[in-house]
């Protein structure tokens, strides 16, 4: 039984505590919140054993093994060093962190801990991107990858009123990229690697984040497109095309369907059934490699978030965006 604690009391915690509840060897024991009224209604209402509002206090105590850190992304590498440094394991939300070298920081701290250290990306887990993987041969030579993560956020209602909302805070690492166009770059990465060189414009908001934007990946023979939005909806698929055919994948952050079309307008359905809930299989995986000593995952590895976030990082710096 791997006993966790909660950094955060958001919506995307509560889903977590619902996926993990679907496995045998999950159990959440604490959670932190900067406010006491909030932590003990989350207590509460998942029926925990203890809320800490002092995070060094938390990271110090015995009934937690590791923790799941789901604070805004300027405080993702400050809190997952903290919780490395007493022994901690920890899962940690996307982005991993502000920038590459707050990576290279995590990564150096876990290794000289000997604690697990994983990026909560979920959709390279899920069953539908594991097959995209495993039916790529089918389709040839692959020569284009096209995602679009374009969803219109209610926080932009309040932007445009006034106030700052986290998503819009560049002290805060935020922008359409950093929130949304990280799941069209994760799935290219753990599929291709690194790029050779990437091109990035955007809308800049009045807050200093972008709203939106638009990148070019060269791989060489294989070119990327990939658009981003928090300002505005798309409804397009993922695609990843090859002179034998092309494989289209439905809501890429969450995996629903995939298939491949050929050109002698046939179709296969690959898809794959989900049993669980979409964050299960990365609570699973983070699960597993406590129980088996192994620090990082050979899904969501190290060298893949590296590569993710430099690439977010001259995103950032091709559009103007601070990269704190």
């Amino acid at each position: 039984m791997i006993r966790f604690g909660i950094v955060g009391t958001n919506w995307i915690t509560e889903r977590f505590i619902a996926a993990g509840r679907q496995h045998e060897d999950f159990k959440v024991t604490a959670v932190y919140s900067r406010s006491e009224e909030k932590g003990q209604a989350f207590t509460k209402k998942h029926q925990l054993q203890l809320a800490f509002t002092d995070i060094n206090e938390m990271a110090t105590h015995d009934e937690i093994d590791a923790v799941y850190i789901a604070s805004p992304n300027a405080l993702h590498a400050e809190q997952a060093l903290l919780f490395m440094e007493n022994g901690k394991h920890v899962l940690c939300e996307k982005p991993f962190a502000s920038n590459s070298k707050d990576v290279l920081h995590m990564i150096k701290k876990a290794e000289e801990k000997g604690v697990v250290l994983m990026e909560a990306m979920k959709s390279t887990f899920m069953p539908n991107f594991l097959t995209v993987k495993e039916n790529l041969h089918k389709i040839g030579p692959i020569r284009s990858y096209f995602s679009s993560s374009c969803r219109y956020s209610p926080f932009y209602d309040d932007l445009k009123n006034g106030s700052l909302p986290n998503l819009f805070n560049p002290a805060l690492s935020g922008g359409a990229l950093m929130d949304l166009g990280v799941y069209t770059i994760a799935p290219l990465v753990a599929l291709l690697g690194r790029p050779t060189t990437i091109q990035t414009t955007g809308t800049i908001l009045e807050s200093g984040v972008d709203g939106q934007g638009h990148m070019l990946l060269d791989y060489g023979e294989i070119k990327a497109s990939v658009m981003f939005s928090c300002i505005t909806n798309s409804y397009l698929p993922t695609e990843i095309i090859g002179e034998k055919g092309t494989i289209v994948v439905h809501h890429i952050s969450s995996p629903k369907k995939a298939e491949i079309q050929y050109p002698d307008g046939t179709s296969e359905d690959i898809s794959r059934q989900q049993e669980y809930d979409p964050m299960y299989y990365e609570i699973a995986e983070f699960i597993q490699l406590i129980q088996t000593n192994k620090q990082q995952s050979t899904i969501n590895t190290w060298e893949n978030s590296i590569i993710t976030m430099e690439i977010l990082d001259q995103a950032r710096r091709q559009m103007g965006v601070p990269t704190n």
